[in-house]
């Protein structure tokens, strides 16, 4: 997933996204408690996946915010 490629989507579509990436996230802790040998790489895809999309929110926000000026 690509910062410019989330620049194109509009926030409510972010936000939805981010929420689910979460979700995924939530599900993997419990299943990694069952594992012996864990594949954590997931767990740090998902991570930045999140704050990718945190980062364009707030983008987002902060040029709406300018605009209004």
């Amino acid at each position: 997933m690509r910062a410019s490629e989330l620049r194109e989507q509009n926030p409510d579509e972010l936000r939805r996204q981010r929420d689910q990436l979460r979700q995924q996230l939530f599900d993997l802790r419990f299943q990694w408690q069952a594992e012996e040998n864990p594949d954590t790489s997931q767990k740090q895809k998902l991570r930045r996946d999140i704050a990718r999309i945190q980062t364009v929110l707030r983008e987002m926000e902060s040029h709406s915010a300018q605009q209004k000026q």
